[in-house]
């Protein structure tokens, strides 16, 4: 598998040097790191040419590196049932780059760029309907980035008396504490049963 990826690779290297940044090969699976203003060109090839036919559209997604100049990666996932390949492209972007739609060539993109949009603040130019997907229409902030707090900044919840859903700042009925998983017998200052056992051996 490892040999075909390697030949899948180089193959796209040279075809589309304009394109592509690097190629990478970790546990068989293909990743393209490719240019923004491209994507749509080598998406484009990826389709068509023989010896890759890519022509399936499995996932759109992205991943947040809030210390990296360029923050995002939209990471674009295809398959070939022709050659029985998979592929992953991964597209670095700043905080502020616009990322050209890929609709033109996969239609599916649509909602996967729309998800993207909404969890990540992520703009596609060139999508006919940009919007919210998954949060309400006055949602703020995108949630899967690396800042948004993790209690949100409203809570929604059926009032009662007012019979009628309602939006209000999120509030902690209890202290809102950070957890640190240690281990109990980790940095302990107390003596747990059965530890004066140990100590008598001493």
């Amino acid at each position: 598998m490892t040999a075909a990826l390697q030949e899948l690779a180089a193959h796209i290297e040279l075809k589309r040097p304009d394109c592509v940044i690097s190629t990478e090969i970790a546990h068989d699976e293909l990743t393209v790191v490719a240019t923004p203003q491209s994507i749509v060109d080598l998406v484009a090839f990826l389709k068509t040419d023989a010896t890759c036919k890519f022509s399936t559209l499995i996932d759109i997604t992205a991943v947040d590196y809030p210390e990296r100049a360029q923050r995002f990666d939209v990471i674009y996932h295809f398959l070939s049932m022709y050659q029985n390949h998979r592929i992953r492209l991964r597209v670095p972007v700043r905080d502020d780059d616009i990322v050209p739609s890929i609709i033109s060539e996969h239609p599916s993109a649509n909602w996967f760029e729309r998800e993207v949009f909404d969890m990540f603040g992520i703009l596609f130019s060139g999508h006919p309907d940009l919007r919210r997907i998954l949060t309400d229409y006055g949602f703020r902030g995108y949630p899967l980035r690396k800042d948004f707090p993790t209690t949100g900044y409203t809570e929604v919840r059926y009032d009662d008396e007012k019979k009628r859903v309602v939006y209000e700042p999120v509030k902690l009925v209890q202290e809102y504490r950070q957890f640190d998983f240690m281990s109990p017998w980790e940095g302990a200052e107390y003596i747990l049963p059965g530890d004066e056992k140990e100590e008598a051996k001493g």
